[in-house]
């Protein structure tokens, strides 16, 4: 990674702890919790990666990375309530420590300083990204619940989920600043298409150990979408071939003693997890090809590396 993005991640960190202060203790409490806390900080990477790529000002990155990880942050204060989910990061999940109401309303006070940031950069390009983004997010949280409603298991159905839960947020993190920037269009495409792409194959990756993973690697045990009656990319491929047995794991949950094991064996068996691995290879070469009209340099560098991390996530 270029050396001066530590700089600016360091400066990030003290900047959205100040978006983020409230008076009230509980929306405080949650907003170093869950914003302040760290993580990966991926979205803020691509932010600032993507201004470096055109040029743009060290403050029109710092904009977009605290717009998109505000929202990012809100969208899971949400999730967790939807998935019943216990934890966050480690942590007890917001909605079982303060209850329901604090925990969407926070997400709300999150989203409310989105709005204060988009205001602030005064460019409605960038708003309408942002919004296209923020409807994106809530449609794919509504397509997987209406997957497993309906039992619609298609992989473009599935893509539509990937995209809404994960790229469509990671690409407005990278065109962002480009829009900002008023960098040409070719550009601003081509960082849009970098980041859907990168988005599923990290995406389809999560997914893919969710089922397949070690659990001392990653740390909780494996099955947890199948517990929750989500399809995934392995998954459907079983489901397409015929094995009748894979939808009725799906179809019950994975509540019996032994069904993860079970997909786990059947995947093995029916070769599934070579079709998500050419899957995953494919939306990494897209993303490494889009860079294409950008000259070589560490920003460009560095997000050709992001990309391919995910080939060495297959081993």
């Amino acid at each position: 990674m270029p050396p001066a993005l530590a700089d600016r991640l360091a400066t990030f960190e003290r900047r959205i702890a100040d978006v983020v202060r409230s008076d009230v203790a509980f929306i405080e409490a949650i907003g170093e919790d869950l914003v302040t806390a760290g993580g990966k900080r991926l979205r803020p990477t691509l932010a600032f990666l993507a201004a470096d790529l055109v040029g743009a000002d060290e403050d029109i990155g710092m904009e977009v990375a605290l717009a998109v990880e505000l929202l990012h942050s809100a969208s899971l204060l949400h999730d967790d309530l939807i998935d019943d989910a216990d934890t966050r990061r480690g942590a007890e999940a917001a909605f079982r420590r303060y209850g329901n109401v604090v925990s969407v309303m926070s997400g709300d006070f999150l989203l409310a300083r989105v709005l204060m940031l988009l205001a602030r950069s005064g460019d409605p390009r960038f708003t309408h990204r942002m919004s296209e983004a923020a409807a994106r997010i809530c449609e794919g949280e509504v397509l997987q619940f209406q997957m497993a409603t309906l039992e619609t298991w298609e992989q473009r159905f599935y893509r539509d989920v990937i995209e809404g839960k994960t790229a469509e947020l990671l690409a407005t993190a990278l065109e962002g600043p480009a829009l900002l920037a008023d960098a040409p269009t070719d550009q601003r495409e081509a960082l849009a298409t970098f980041g859907m792409a990168y988005g599923r194959a990290f995406q389809m990756q999560d997914d893919r150990l969710d089922l397949l993973g070690d659990p001392d690697t990653l740390g909780k045990p494996v099955g947890g979408d199948l517990r929750e009656g989500k399809v995934t990319h392995t998954v459907l491929v079983l489901i397409e071939r015929g094995v009748e047995e894979a939808a009725d794991i799906v179809r019950r949950h994975a509540r019996r003693d032994g069904d993860v094991e079970r997909m786990r064996a059947l995947v093995a068996e029916h070769d599934a997890d070579a079709a998500t691995r050419e899957a995953i290879r494919a939306e990494v070469r897209t993303a490494t090809e889009a860079l294409a009209p950008f000259p070589d340099g560490d920003a460009k560098g560095a997000l050709t590396q992001l990309a391919e991390r995910e080939l060495g996530r297959l081993d």
